[in-house]
């Protein structure tokens, strides 16, 4: 950690109040670990009537702990939802108002509170191993793909994000560029990279089997992300097609993680939370011809990845802690990943500054079995910068149609097009009786569509969604978007 960043964390501890005794047992180990493009309906423990692909490893970690059926990713594509969970603030409000990032300067600014500096102030050693996604230079600059050799990180998971140690890559179109903290160490085949991960992780975990001070591992997979690269091993296991496999090579890394917590007997206190950084490609994945063998990626929900629709942003959420979490159960409590940076806070009993996680809730209460917490609703955003919100039972998107890749991508033609015939331009859905959002009840609910459009513009104008003062986006907030403007 540099001088900098190390004056910073001190400087972090200073303002957040710690009032736990310190026992270890108050402070246990924390592993995230996030696949890529990982549907909702791809694990069986969510997906039993229209999922195919088996899943014993996660739904092994299901049996063991919570299974959450209305969790969210704070965007329907990987960079916002990377942001959202490791600064528990919505990417929206940064300069990054569609699509995703291929690199340059990074998208968590100099003094954001990250969850890695948040642990690392309460005397965790932090560590991310796989896909970081948001911003990084190489030597100063920005490189977009070839990477060479011994070229210095910058804007990365060390000096940005705050973390101890960094084994990964960037991003999918720098697969094969292999990172060791804050510089290029080789070139690796892209096949390999996720078993070069699931590897990679294990080691760290072997590695504070004897340690005294707690840890913080984030693992965000490679995969069943593009290239879809199962390795020989699990080639035509799944017999459906190969991103189905890759699937099934993606939950064994899950379990491989979790053997080794096991048996470095680190597996009782440590606190697991599985998820997806959004729901499954839909071309990449070729949806199609797996809903044609029987196979729903997004289970009962309407759309996939990039979408406003659930299925673009449900993901499935799986948390184990032994003797917290009870075995095999089950919360429909709203959550999002934003969510995990005040959650954390909540375990170690920290206040934090008004200037982070301004998008966070805890779901502590949820992990300890009350059916209750504080998060009435949450906002959508998809890969074009379409915003919907979604309250108790009510979501309201503000677009006609998918927001995303799902039928016809939006356009200034196709919105014409639905103007002259007369349809509603944005989708009220009543979610507790319309899960795969076919009804749109916008003209027949008028006062609830203005209400939720009014609690979203209350959210984006007040710089944050919680309590605490006021807050200043980083940029100008367009909620009422249209395409070709």
């Amino acid at each position: 950690m540099n001088q900098t960043l190390r004056a910073f964390v001190a400087l972090l501890a200073c303002s957040i109040v710690l009032t736990t005794n310190g026992r270890a047992a108050d402070r246990p180990n924390i592993v995230i670990m996030l696949a890529d493009d990982m549907g909702f309906g791809e694990l069986q423990c969510l997906n039993p009537r229209r999922g195919k692909i088996p899943t014993p490893q996660l739904d092994a970690i299901a049996a063991g702990g919570m299974v959450f059926t209305d969790a969210h990713s704070g965007s329907s594509v990987c960079t916002p939802t990377r942001y959202g969970l490791l600064t528990g603030r919505y990417a929206w409000r940064t300069r990054l108002q569609s699509g995703v990032l291929t690199g340059g300067p990074s998208l968590i600014d100099t003094n954001r509170l990250t969850l890695a500096k948040l642990l690392s102030s309460q005397g965790y050693h932090t560590a991310v191993i796989g896909k970081w996604h948001l911003g990084m230079l190489f030597d100063g600059q920005h490189i977009a793909k070839a990477v060479p050799v011994g070229a210095k990180v910058t804007h990365g998971p060390i000096d940005r994000g705050g973390f101890d140690e960094f084994h990964g890559f960037h991003h999918a179109r720098q697969i094969e560029t292999w990172i060791d903290n804050d510089v290029v160490t080789e070139t690796i085949e892209p096949i390999e990279m996720l078993p070069r991960l699931t590897k990679t992780a294990v080691e760290y975990i072997e590695s504070r089997k004897d340690q005294s001070e707690p840890f913080f591992l984030y693992v965000p997979w490679s995969s069943p992300h593009s290239p879809v690269i199962p390795t020989k091993q699990w080639q035509g296991k799944s017999g459906l097609n190969a991103h189905a496999d890759f699937v099934m090579q993606t939950d064994d890394s899950f379990g491989k993680v979790v053997d080794a917590l096991r048996d470095n007997g680190l597996l009782d206190n440590t606190l697991i939370l599985c998820s997806s950084d959004n729901g499954t490609s839909g071309p990449t994945s070729k949806i199609g011809q797996l809903q044609e063998m029987g196979h729903f990626p997004s289970g009962d929900l309407r759309g996939s990845k990039a979408d406003i629709w659930d299925g673009g942003h449900r993901v499935p959420f799986l948390v184990s802690w032994p003797g917290v979490v009870q075995s095999g159960s089950r919360s429909s409590g709203l959550v999002c990943l934003t969510d995990v940076t005040r959650t954390v806070a909540d375990i170690l009993d920290l206040e934090l500054p008004d200037n982070a996680a301004e998008d966070s809730i805890s779901f502590l209460p949820l992990l300890k079995g009350e059916t209750e917490h504080d998060r009435q609703d949450v906002i959508h955003h998809s890969v074009s910068g379409y915003f919907a919100i979604r309250q108790h039972n009510w979501k309201l998107s503000l677009c006609p149609d998918s927001g995303g890749w799902t039928g016809a991508r939006p356009s200034k033609k196709s919105w014409e097009k639905y103007e002259k015939e007369g349809l509603p331009m944005v989708q009220l859905i009543d979610m507790d009786g319309d899960l795969g959002e076919q009804t749109n009840l916008a003209r027949d609910h008028q006062g609830k569509v203005e209400e939720l459009r009014e609690l979203l513009e209350e959210q984006v104008k007040r710089g944050r969604s919680t309590p605490g003062l006021p807050q200043t986006n980083d940029a100008e907030i367009v909620i009422n978007k249209r395409p070709g403007k």
